[in-house]
């Protein structure tokens, strides 16, 4: 499963009276997928000089390939 799946999922059980119009999810889903990017790549370290930011870097690319669609979720 996809992210964006998984939001535009949340976002048509939601009760947002818009979500009948066509596109409605997609056009929620954008700006809250912007705003998670950014927030996961401000955690993304300055330098690669330890075992830690190493790590920590590996987490953030894996959780913005999740975001943008270019990786599946983990099961």
């Amino acid at each position: 499963m996809k992210f964006r799946e998984l939001l535009v999922g949340a976002i048509q059980r939601s009760e947002i009276p818009l979500r009948f119009e066509p596109g409605a999810e997609e056009s929620v889903a954008q700006p809250v997928t912007e705003v998670l990017e950014a927030w996961i790549a401000a955690h993304q370290p300055a330098r690669n000089s330890s075992e830690f930011d190493a790590g920590q870097m590996a987490l953030v690319e894996r959780l913005l390939a999740e975001l943008n669609g270019s990786a599946e979720l983990p099961e």
